[in-house]
């Protein structure tokens, strides 16, 4: 009960593309009962898996996305197994799913039905178009939902197609959100003791990453274009290089105005010269009279030779620590490798060390999302095995005895 939001329990009955909305239930204490199909969820067989063993328990995937749930085995699919998941919801506080609109309405598991049984449920939807319009029926993957949200049309090099991350991003940013609508409607509840339906479509989530792209083009008619390692939309029209090719990876580094710019600008010159690497047209620069919006392609031109020539006698590491001692508005760009070796990631505990009996180690986890004073996020059990909590769930959940959980597994029930 010292967690953020102990003491309340949820229903997870997603796949592998809601999985993360849970997870993040449970970094806050909620009690999330992940609910399988018999056999288990079928997605526990993404890869990649420990050590390369394709095995339902050893799923990556499954570890980062489930840790710290419960799992039960209940067949929702036939006329028992519904009514055993009735009778769950009456206990719960969170239900979240990301069926296609309508399907748990054909097994008698519709949002009118449950919140009937249970008035201060809080219902979450993660579909990828939503409960209506005219898209809400069309099945959709990654690929589909990251180009009609917008993402992929400033994704990637300027001249050639339009790029999709490699990473599944807009179920991920649709599970964040359905988090955040689950904590609003929570919220909503402890004022008033009603339930909401939160009904999350991963294109709004996509197009809503967007930021600035769509303002530009509502405001001022300016559509923001893929331009790769450059930034572009400034008044100019001269493309800026925000990526650089260093000794050992890439770095982040603008040549801005103003007077954080002029700044930076001004310590990365003074550093070129002390190691014999100057530019005599970025010496002699008024830089607290240089602004971005009417810089020439000329100049750029001549700044990216200069500056790009000293960052490919430097790695990563050497840029980073340069950049920090003079006050360089540069970053690196970490690989995961860095991530994981990071001293500031380190220094704040954020790596976590959770047992796994299963397979005789501690397995290293990213830690808490943020950190909370009086309701610190506590790091949870590792992803639970198939079924695992079933005996835990029906007998103290359900009160069910011996018999009925027998009889419900010889039915195919769980």
């Amino acid at each position: 009960m010292n967690s953020m939001l102990g003491g309340y329990g949820a229903l997870d009955l997603t796949d592998w593309r809601g999985w993360l909305c849970g997870r993040v239930l449970a970094d806050m204490g909620v009690e999330v009962t992940k609910v399988e199909p018999p056999g288990g969820d079928p997605d526990r067989m993404r890869e990649p898996f420990y050590h390369g063993e394709a095995q339902p328990e050893k799923s990556l995937w499954w570890w980062a996305y489930n840790q710290g749930k419960k799992s039960i085995t209940l067949d929702i699919e036939i006329p028992t197994g519904a009514e055993v998941l009735r009778s769950l919801v009456k206990k719960t506080d969170f239900f979240i799913e990301n069926f296609p609109p309508g399907h748990l309405d054909a097994l008698g598991l519709g949002h009118a039905t449950l919140q009937s049984l249970n008035p201060s449920l809080i219902w979450v939807s993660i579909t990828p178009f939503g409960q209506d319009g005219p898209y809400r029926d069309y099945r959709a993957t990654d690929i589909v939902t990251m180009a009609l949200g917008g993402f992929m049309s400033v994704t990637g090099e300027p001249g050639r197609a339009p790029l999709r991350l490699s990473f599944p991003v807009s179920h991920s940013l649709a599970s964040l959100q359905a988090a955040l609508g689950a904590m609003v409607a929570f919220h909503h509840r402890q004022a008033t003791e009603e339930g909401q339906f939160v009904d999350t479509s991963a294109q709004e989530s996509v197009a809503t990453a967007l930021l600035n792209a769509l303002p530009m083009w509502d405001i001022n008619r300016v559509m923001i274009e893929r331009s790769g390692r450059f930034r572009s939309g400034l008044s100019s029209g001269v493309k800026q290089r925000q990526m650089w090719a260093c000794k050992d990876g890439e770095v982040a580094f603008m040549v801005l105005g103003g007077l954080g710019g002029a700044q930076s600008n001004r310590a990365l010159v003074k550093w070129m010269e002390a190691e014999g690497m100057g530019n005599n047209m970025l010496s002699s620069m008024e830089w607290d009279q240089f602004d971005m919006a009417t810089a020439s392609r000329e100049f750029h031109s001549q700044a990216e030779e200069a500056i790009g020539r000293f960052f490919m006698a430097h790695t990563k590491q050497e840029l980073h620590q340069g950049a920090v001692d003079r006050g360089i508005w540069l970053q690196p760009v970490s690989i995961p490798k860095d991530i994981a070796e990071s001293a500031h990631l380190a220094a704040r505990d954020f790596w976590a060390k959770v047992p796994h009996p299963e397979v005789g180690e501690d397995i290293i986890y990213p830690g808490p999302f943020f950190k909370s004073t009086a309701t610190p996020i506590q790091v949870g059990h590792r992803a639970p095995l198939v079924g695992e909590h079933n005996q835990e769930v029906y007998r103290e959940v359900l009160g069910l005895g011996d018999g009925d959980l027998e009889d419900l597994k010889q039915k195919g029930v769980i």
